[in-house]
């Protein structure tokens, strides 16, 4: 391919597998990572901000749910780099084509590509960050990843709707010219796409591990390891850094408003019927890992407090700032009998950086929602 520009010598790519079927191949496992992605990430920002008309219907069942979605997330994001990469590598050539515009439809099918790659780009480069908590820009890394997320699927489909006939041919092994490489390539081809198989499982492997118990011997690269951290579990928010201090925590008492206010001290609630299950944390950057909670029915103090059948909970933290402070569960969860005020975790009174005195673990929900340090509980 020898792309001419208005001044200066051609351009010359002598690799052979810059080609239709090449970049189709690659195209249809990138795509399929993207959707994947795409549709946990949609899941996952649900769960941490459920539309109003979601709030009470946001199943609090499997238990793992948000384990199992949030690891596929973070999994499918990390596999699309190198993918998104040998894409790039394989039509690059075409970026460079000329003229830049031969007519409408060509202007219209270009802008899809650019938007589409510049969407691609920042959302698996800020969704990485993401996973290290680098936030390296000025603007609120969630609504602007869900934007650029819904950009980025509009793109891919009108890109698919394009380049369609193209798809359609290697899906059926046709291959006209277009798409043809000469047979003495095949081989070369099959051991680049091979190469990129291998490249994303091993990417893959070693950093699944995080949110994978099984594979945790393996977790070499990701970002965080769910073993270290008091009593086995990390800790993304310390009490420091929510400056939740003794003096925060001296004659500490749980307050629950509703119909029937009351409070608690520390001992009132342990002599409450208390109830031991074994739940995830899940985190949003993808890490996870179980543990055995023990503490109160989030729905017997509800209970206590006159809340009915459809009531939800409001959670309040003690730290002092942070956008997850305040807390609201919607009916299910607040009903449901895994939803714990836990009070020990692994048999253990809380460390203050797993909430010390008491904390929120419900069932199939972001980390970020499991509440630490709960000072008030509401009927809603």
């Amino acid at each position: 391919m020898r792309p001419t520009p208005p001044h200066g010598p051609p351009i010359t790519f002598r690799a052979r597998l810059h080609d239709a079927r090449t970049a189709t191949a690659l195209g249809r496992w990138l795509g399929l990572a993207v959707v994947v992605c795409f549709v946990t990430g949609v899941l996952s920002h649900c769960l941490q901000h459920p539309p109003g008309p979601l709030v009470d219907r946001l199943p609090s069942r499997p238990s793992w749910g948000y384990r199992f979605t949030q690891g596929l997330h973070v999994a499918s994001g990390t596999a699309a780099i190198p993918l998104l990469l040998a894409k790039l590598w394989a039509v690059y050539p075409r970026l460079f084509a000329w003229p830049p515009v031969r007519s409408v439809r060509h202007a219209a099918e270009r802008l899809s590509v650019a938007v589409l790659v510049a969407a691609g780009i920042f959302e698996l480069a800020t969704g990485l960050l993401n996973t290290f908590q680098w936030y390296p820009w000025p603007f609120s890394f969630v609504p602007a990843h869900y934007a650029v997320a819904w950009l980025l699927l509009g793109a891919l489909l009108l890109h698919i709707a394009v380049q369609w006939p193209r798809i359609r041919d290697h899906l059926t092994r046709r291959s006209p010219g277009t798409l043809a490489l000469p047979a003495a390539d095949e081989p070369d081809r099959r051991r680049f796409l091979a190469a990129v198989a291998a490249g994303v499982g091993a990417v893959t492997l070693t950093t699944v591990g995080q949110s994978v118990t099984a594979l945790g011997p393996l977790n070499l690269f990701a970002p965080r390891s769910p073993a270290p951290g008091p009593r086995g579990l990390p800790v993304n928010r310390t009490a420091e850094a929510a400056r939740v201090t003794g003096e925060t925590l001296a004659d500490w008492r749980l307050v629950v408003a509703g119909p029937r206010p009351y409070t608690l001290t520390l001992e009132e609630l342990r002599a409450l019927p208390q109830h031991e299950e074994t739940l995830p944390l899940a985190c949003v950057e993808g890490w996870s890992r179980s543990a055995r909670w023990t503490g109160v029915r989030v729905r017997d103090l509800l209970d206590l407090a006159g809340a009915g059948p459809n009531a939800r909970c409001r959670v309040v933290s003690l730290e002092a700032a942070g956008a997850y402070r305040v807390m609201e569960m919607g009916r299910r969860y607040a009903r449901d009998p895994l939803t714990l005020l836990a009070l020990r975790l692994d048999g253990e009174v809380l460390s203050p950086d797993h909430g010390y005195p008491a904390r929120i673990i419900a069932p199939n929900r972001p980390g970020v929602l499991q509440t630490k340090w709960v000072g008030r509980l509401e009927v809603v």
